[in-house]
């Protein structure tokens, strides 16, 4: 039922993220609302085929190997095997600040990567419930509606950019005022904000969802609710360089040392206090 839910929500946030595509298109006439078509249905594509080897480009991670990383194997392997999934591919980013991510489009097709922060700075336990955590957004398939919103959140973007330079150089198409330019510059410079939206308004409940379903793989939300303020309070001091489109993914925001105008409005997780009151309630019970 979960899967099915989150098959639902993909499809609802490909449809509003890829109108949005054609919404710019639209400004440039017929042609335009074609072309806007067109690289939405190429975006849409490769994101869902291609969404785990973005996220883990976009990270710098790579894979490793039983031998190089062996009790992070060792942990994943005793996870999957207590929920009955599949071995997915590990990855380690070589960022300092302790985070983790998982992506991919379904459990056959799924990769967690780590930070070389979060191997170091974690204890065992603590590693294990993020790993759990992880394991437990693939297990509901949810990481897919992250994974290619991120991307084509990030292409909204790009194509936005293009856009308002061929609105100030080439003007608005078939326009026969400056009307049609302005509403293309207006468009380009909120069509990226409302792609960020529409990706966060389907994230957030996710974050409680395998934070729940972590603790109950574990039998206990302790080790996962210490990791969670570990890893914020690393988070406000160590800096990482991440896309904004990608921060969703990590499970706990690595932008939440910077400064930003409307944070609240833009919060990619829920509050970190908030979860570890969650989890430590829910090991209480």
């Amino acid at each position: 039922m979960q899967s099915f839910k989150n098959n639902a929500k993909t499809f609802i946030l490909l449809a509003a993220l890829g109108g949005l595509l054609m919404g710019i298109g639209s400004f440039f006439g017929t042609g335009g609302l074609i072309i806007g078509l067109g690289i939405g249905l190429l975006l849409v594509g490769g994101s869902y085929w291609f969404s785990d080897k973005l996220a883990v480009k976009a990270a710098g991670a790579k894979p490793v190997t039983e031998q190089e990383a062996p009790r992070l194997y060792a942990m994943v392997r005793e996870l999957t095997r207590q929920s009955g999934m599949p071995m997915p591919t590990l990855y380690v980013s070589p960022a300092a600040q302790p985070n983790a991510f998982a992506t991919g489009r379904n459990p056959r097709h799924a990769a967690v990567a780590v930070t070389e922060g979060i191997l170091q700075a974690l204890d065992e336990d603590e590693l294990r419930g993020v790993l759990a955590h992880e394991l437990s957004h693939v297990r509901n398939r949810d990481i897919l509606i992250g994974s290619v919103a991120a991307a084509v959140a990030m292409g909204i973007t790009f194509v936005a950019r293009i856009a308002m330079f061929g609105a100030i150089f080439g003007g608005g198409g078939d326009a026969d005022d400056g009307g049609n330019i302005f509403g293309l510059l207006a468009l380009t410079i909120l069509a990226p904000i409302a792609a960020v939206l529409l990706q966060l308004a389907l994230t957030r409940s996710r974050e409680y969802e395998a934070d729940h379903d972590g603790a109950e793989l574990l039998g206990t939300g302790e080790p996962l609710a210490r990791a969670l303020e570990k890893i914020e309070a690393y988070a406000k001091q160590v800096p990482m360089n991440v896309n904004p489109a990608q921060a969703t993914a990590y499970i706990i925001n690595p932008l939440t040392g910077r400064k930003v105008n409307f944070a609240g409005l833009f919060q990619t997780h829920p509050p970190t206090a908030e979860r570890v009151a969650r989890l430590r309630g829910q090991a209480a019970r």
